[in-house]
């Protein structure tokens, strides 16, 4: 069986109370992924293909609105080795982005945050997404 992920104590905040096992570390994941506390050396490990995005999220760890952004974890579908996750977006706890399709894989033994979920909000900013991309 696979190692259990680490991830930022989560609190039951942003969790669907239902969620257990493959599904909740999924949703662990997700949600430390994109809080604000989460270091970003914790991020890197938590996002698929980390080290092409390291300025883009160190770029994000300074930048004022994206430090009012977290998630909430709706469902997750787990298929194999990626998972669905319907999840909001917040900014400063309010839902901003509600009912946002996304996908986890399963790299490397840690379920992450798919780039091109990451990519997709990145693309929403005015500053665009970065070359890592594509």
């Amino acid at each position: 069986s696979a190692p259990a992920a680490t991830s930022a104590p989560a609190g039951g905040s942003g969790i669907p109370a239902g969620l257990t096992g493959t599904a909740k570390t999924i949703a662990m994941n997700w949600v430390a992924f994109f809080n604000p506390a989460t270091p970003t050396a914790t991020k890197l490990t938590l996002l698929q293909n980390g080290s092409k995005f390291a300025s883009a999220l160190q770029a994000e760890s300074t930048n004022a609105q994206a430090k009012t952004i977290s998630a909430k974890v709706d469902a997750v579908t787990v298929s194999g080795s990626t998972a669905k996750v319907t999840w909001d977006l917040l900014l400063s706890g309010s839902t901003a982005l509600p009912s946002q399709l996304g996908q986890a894989v399963l790299e490397g033994g840690t379920w992450k945050v798919s780039d091109a979920s990451f990519c997709g909000l990145l693309k929403l900013q005015p500053s665009g997404a970065p070359p890592a991309c594509g």
